[in-house]
């Protein structure tokens, strides 16, 4: 792992992947105990800390939506529902204790009796058991598996399987941290989130931003994968160049034909732009992409881009909580209008069709899964333009370069 440290920061200091693994006197040795009398919400607002998770909103004002209702719950979100993402399972297991100090932190400043910490993975989840049964928090942290599906992560979702009922996302008119778990108000941060508030109470805002951009500060876990020599869960700091994150993972095979940032509910960087590109907000937002959940998937030139969105299309539509028209009706028939002209159907229409879905689906789901799939297959129309007009044609350029 690529394990960042500032040179100039107090001795003993470490970022999330240079923890030194999941022993909890190990942890207590190279970290020590928590500190007291931190006023979080400050520290979490002075270092420009936003979530990690997907959505990027901003720490400190969640923390404080649910303080101000009273006597909240926390809940840890390590569901990583994103298929190509890695990060929050390789931080879990490498790193449990820094997440669950994260978690108490969190905690103590909406005066929590109780938490929980969600994954999706039974391996997970009988780790962080084994950790929690190893400490002595005043805290009741429950570790609680949940199905794994793409739509479970979301934070509604989550309060829903906590609940008791279907772990699908819910109307958006109530929000979580106004009436969640048990209906007090709830409080859902990304696991890598929490263990960035253990280390950024422990050492301070000005440390935090030693690393990263004056927008965008700190490091974050990225997942490299596809068409590269060795996929791996990368720590970054932002404004990094996307091809350094592609040579940090070994190089992409071969020249990247483009490369996916976000995940399916992201948007892809054409090959020939990535020199170009940095993981900030305001470099990827010319391509219509965030960071995000920190994905970054490079596709090469060996494979169809939009073969390759047609099954990540078809995969979203599959996905849905079946709660909304959009959901039920439109995603499935843009997936299926891609999917015809992935296979090279002749039949124009198919681009206008895939146009008006998607115009349709957009801001009028429960949840922001059709906005996410609509953004994902607008840039794939976009990026491979020209391999639209060819598999008009009745050919794909990518199997016939072969």
């Amino acid at each position: 792992m690529t394990l960042l440290a500032e040179p100039h920061a107090p001795t003993g200091t470490r970022r999330l992947l240079a923890a030194p693994g999941p022993s909890w006197s190990q942890h207590l040795a190279t970290f020590g105990p928590l500190p007291s009398g931190v006023d979080l919400a400050a520290a979490i607002e002075s270092a420009g800390l936003a979530g990690r998770g997907g959505a990027g909103f901003p720490s400190a004002r969640k923390l404080r939506g649910v303080a101000a209702r009273g006597r909240g719950v926390v809940v840890g979100n390590g569901v990583e529902g994103e298929p190509l993402s890695g990060k929050d399972r390789r931080l879990l297991l490498a790193a449990p204790h820094l997440v669950l100090d994260g978690l108490l932190l969190a905690a103590a400043a909406v005066r929590a009796r109780e938490a929980y910490l969600v994954t999706a993975r039974s391996d997970v989840a009988r780790h962080l058991r084994e950790q929690v049964a190893r400490r002595r928090d005043r805290v009741r942290i429950e570790v609680v598996e949940v199905a794994d599906r793409f739509v479970a992560g979301e934070e509604s979702a989550l309060v829903n399987a906590l609940n008791g009922r279907l772990g699908v996302p819910s109307d958006r008119s109530v929000r979580v941290y106004e009436r969640g778990v048990g209906r007090r108000p709830t409080l859902v941060h990304n696991v890598e989130t929490l263990a960035h508030m253990a280390l950024l109470a422990r050492y301070g805002p000005a440390w935090f931003r030693s690393v990263g951009t004056d927008d965008e500060a700190g490091t974050f876990l990225a997942t490299v994968t596809g068409a590269v020599a060795s996929p791996r869960v990368l720590e970054v700091p932002f404004g990094a160049p996307l091809d350094r994150l592609l040579e940090q993972a070994g190089g992409p095979a071969h020249y990247p034909q483009a490369v996916l940032v976000g995940g399916y509910h992201g948007a892809w960087v054409p090959g020939h732009l990535v020199g170009s590109t940095r993981m900030t907000r305001s470099s990827l937002v010319t391509h219509g992409a965030s960071v995000g959940a920190g994905v970054v998937a490079v596709l090469g030139r060996d494979r169809c881009g939009l073969v390759e969105s047609a099954g990540v299309a078809q995969y979203l539509a599959n996905q849905v909580a079946g709660q909304c028209g959009p959901c039920v009706n439109g995603l499935p028939r843009m997936a299926d209008a891609l999917t015809r002209l992935a296979r090279r159907e002749r039949t124009p229409a198919l681009v206008d069709e895939i146009d008006r879905m998607r115009r349709l689906v957009v801001g009028r789901g429960a949840c922001a899964h059709p906005d996410g799939t609509a953004r994902f297959v607008a840039s794939t129309m976009h990026v491979f333009a020209s391999e639209v007009a060819v598999h008009l044609g009745g050919v794909c350029g990518v199997a016939a370069a072969r």
